[in-house]
């Protein structure tokens, strides 16, 4: 497995501290006395979410002392070309719920750039990573796994669709351009949050896209989907991980998909 070489202690290093937030995720995932509250925007924080994402910054604090870190759950520390962008639950619903579909996205970002990522989701027993110029994988170790590719779909009428929230694009004044979108897909399904995304990059899903998220949710994504052979823009077309929103695809329906829903 080919591994960009000046990244090979980031990706590790992200694989490492992704194992011991695998642990405290799931020591805490479905227990009865689970604690949560509520942040000012009104989405759901738990114990967890905080203590993964601690657990992140210790590690980087000790090993990567003079990188920047951002994360979902505290403030930003350090000024560096070097930062790390970490969402301790992506899908923090879903955990509070029993859903399994749930994970830990860690990224960094060089100079304005996401160039490593690792993605854990531990209650699916799945992880995928991505190197920028080493490829996208799938599998529970570097040691083992298997190289990700989007698939080759070309046309709309073909393609599979997924998606978190229908709402989300009618408050985002983009309801009726979505449905339209969906009504000329092959198959929609609401997998939701970073599963959409990965799916794409697997191949098994062409088109993923969200109206609003934010840095720490989409950061992770970006160089697995680039990796894999597709595409991940805004939704004004502008690659990268800032938003408006974010569109994933195999890259050949990107346009096609922007068309639709361009801001």
């Amino acid at each position: 497995m080919a591994v960009a070489k000046d990244l090979n202690d980031d990706l590790r290093l992200a694989h490492l501290m992704a194992d011991d937030a695998d642990s405290l995720s799931m020591n805490r995932f479905r227990a009865l006395d689970l604690q949560f509250s509520a942040k000012p925007d009104a989405t759901p924080v738990t114990e967890a979410d905080t203590a993964v994402e601690q657990s992140i910054r210790r590690t980087l604090a000790r090993t990567r002392p003079r990188d920047a870190v951002h994360g979902e759950e505290f403030d930003d520390t350090g000024e560096s070309a070097r930062r790390w962008i970490i969402d301790p639950i992506d899908g923090t619903k879903n955990y509070l719920r029993g859903v399994p579909v749930w994970a830990t996205l860690i990224a960094l970002e060089v100079e304005g750039r996401v160039v490593a990522s690792v993605v854990s989701a531990p209650a699916l027993n799945r992880r995928w990573w991505a190197t920028e110029g080493g490829g996208a994988f799938t599998g529970r170790s570097i040691m083992s796994a298997s190289e990700l590719r989007v698939s080759r779909v070309e046309e709309l009428a073909d393609s599979s669709l997924s998606y978190s929230d229908i709402a989300e694009w009618v408050d985002a004044g983009n309801g009726q351009g979505f449905v339209n979108l969906m009504r000329d897909c092959w198959r929609t399904r609401a997998y939701g949050d970073f599963w959409s995304y990965m799916l794409v990059a697997e191949g098994s899903v062409d088109i993923a896209c969200e109206p609003e998220l934010e840095l720490y949710d989409m950061a992770a994504l970006d160089v697995i989907v680039r990796e894999a052979g597709g595409r991940f823009t805004n939704l004004s077309g502008e690659d990268g991980v800032r938003g408006p929103g974010a569109l994933a695809t195999n890259g050949l329906l990107h346009d096609k998909v922007l068309g639709y829903l361009r801001t």
